[in-house]
């Protein structure tokens, strides 16, 4: 049998991060089985559907390299598929009409919530007799659905609208063995007679999965524990249609870094945010594939071992807990790891250095090598990189201007002769140059380096000195360092 998963997002807003960690899971799960991992796109609700919804998620399933295995499958497009399957089921009886209308189980619902509200008043009156009655009465109106059309009662009116419903089971248990959970059900009488197909004949999200699922040969369902209770509702389908279930793992949702459920306030962002915040895809991947699995204590699995470990037991229990420090730990490990050149693509593509000049490129590529080690995302390596752009005149300010004193500014003034005089620069000579300056005029480093590194960077971050003058080189270097010269002696 092939191992077949899926990845079915509703297409209404972007690929959120708890979405890209169940297409990773689905994903991994059919290549560690060489098996195939396919993508559904349920647009049934067609009021929050939305096209460029549809393209985020491809764009993010992409940038993640997440591809499926076949064109993707639109779930709307096979609603006489679903139609179909609705049809076979009223004639064996497993659904049927019900008649009840919104009005009717909305007063109900109203009803019963009044009587609850009233078994409340009696029990603080002191009347539990009439409190149970009233508590029962409300239970018996609260509870899921059972439409009195299920055992053929005839509308009133035979031209009226109607929906179609499963006849839920009557009695016993629905259960099953899930991969995380363990052993789970729910007594039949949990189960509500669920709407299949709506009064417009359009089929609902319950019936649509079942027969997708079944259809495309699913034969493990990977997804977030916030399921279950569909789980337990999909099944009387596959029961109803003679269908085999497909194996469930329902893994605990993502929470926020004080364990509460994630939400925008912790940073829950679509994936192409941390795109844009310069996060690798593999890191991210590595990152979420931790957040909820592991392999003993493995932190860093690249995509080839996670691909040879991945199966269902290693899928925890517990909810993970979004940890951007953690996340950016991980990256930084892939940004040391990542090709110079690629790095420097991405770099030179985001706003502001799209238009940078070759020379300033070329001293970036220069670089690269030694200066993404100090960078755990695109964005830092951009401010780390910052003193190799066209930054003259430097204007010193703020704490840096104690740094220029007359007395600092006549050092490196002296220095700057030994700089010109050097036949090679390279970080090297350059650092034997400024270690030779300052034992020659019996002073420290801090006599000399910070004043050196406020003309060469103005502040930003920059690693060691001769670093910074080899990458900027002589022309640049001394240039910067006159400016400020030029500006003493004004």
């Amino acid at each position: 049998m092939t191992v077949i998963t899926r990845f079915a997002p509703s297409p209404t807003g972007y690929l959120h991060i708890g979405g890209a960690r169940t297409a990773l899971f689905n994903w991994l799960y059919a290549k560690a089985n060489n098996g195939k991992f396919l993508l559904r796109i349920e647009d049934t609700d067609r009021e929050r559907s939305t096209q460029n919804a549809v393209q985020a998620i491809f764009e993010g399933l992409d940038w993640l390299g997440i591809t499926p295995d076949e064109e993707p499958t639109f779930q709307f497009q096979r609603a006489d598929r679903h139609r179909e399957v609705v049809e076979e089921m009223i004639s064996k009886g497993t659904a049927f009409k019900c008649y009840t209308s919104q009005e009717e189980l909305a007063e109900r619902r109203e009803q019963g919530e009044a009587k609850r509200a009233d078994a409340k008043i009696a029990a603080k009156e002191g009347n539990e007799d009439l409190a149970s009655n009233l508590r029962a009465e409300a239970d018996k109106l609260l509870a899921p659905y059972r439409s009195p059309y299920r055992d053929g009662k005839t509308p009133t009116d035979p031209n009226a609208s109607y929906v179609v419903r499963l006849r839920a089971p009557d009695e016993g248990r629905i259960e099953f063995t899930d991969d995380v959970q363990g052993h789970v059900g729910v007594s039949a009488g949990q189960i509500d007679d669920l709407i299949l197909l709506r009064t417009d004949g359009t089929p609902t999200y319950m019936i649509a999965v079942v027969v997708d699922d079944h259809d495309m040969g699913v034969t493990q369902v990977i997804r977030g524990d916030d399921h279950l209770g569909n789980t337990y509702r999909q099944i009387p389908i596959y029961q109803a249609m003679g269908w085999d279930l497909p194996k469930y793992a329902h893994v605990p949702l993502i929470h926020g870094p004080d364990g509460k459920k994630l939400s925008k306030r912790h940073g829950a962002l679509g994936v192409e945010a941390y795109r844009d915040m310069g996060y690798l895809p593999e890191g991210m991947n590595n990152y979420l594939l931790r957040l909820g699995w592991s392999h003993g204590d493995d932190e860093i699995i690249p995509q080839d071992k996670a691909i040879e470990w991945f199966n269902t037991a290693g899928l925890g229990k517990a909810p993970g807990r979004l940890d951007f420090e953690k996340m950016k730990s991980v990256n930084a490990h892939y940004m040391a790891q990542a090709d110079d050149n690629r790095l420097c693509d991405l770099l030179f593509s985001r706003d502001g250095f799209d238009q940078l000049s070759q020379v300033v490129k070329s001293r970036i590529k220069t670089s690269m090598s030694e200066i993404k080690n100090r960078a755990a995302t695109i964005e830092e390596l951009e401010m780390q990189t910052n003193f190799l752009l066209d930054l003259r005149p430097i204007e010193i300010t703020g704490k840096l201007k104690k740094k220029m004193s007359l007395d600092a500014m006549e050092r490196l003034s002296k220095l700057t002769i030994r700089f010109k005089d050097l036949s090679e620069w390279n970080n090297l000579a350059l650092t034997a140059a400024i270690t030779d300056f300052c034992a020659d005029e019996e002073v420290g480093m801090g006599m000399i380096g910070p004043t050196l590194r406020a003309a060469l960077t103005g502040g930003s971050p920059a690693p060691d000195l001769g670093l910074v003058l080899e990458w900027l080189g002589r022309d640049e270097s001394l240039s910067r360092i006159d400016d400020q010269l030029n500006k003493v002696s004004a």
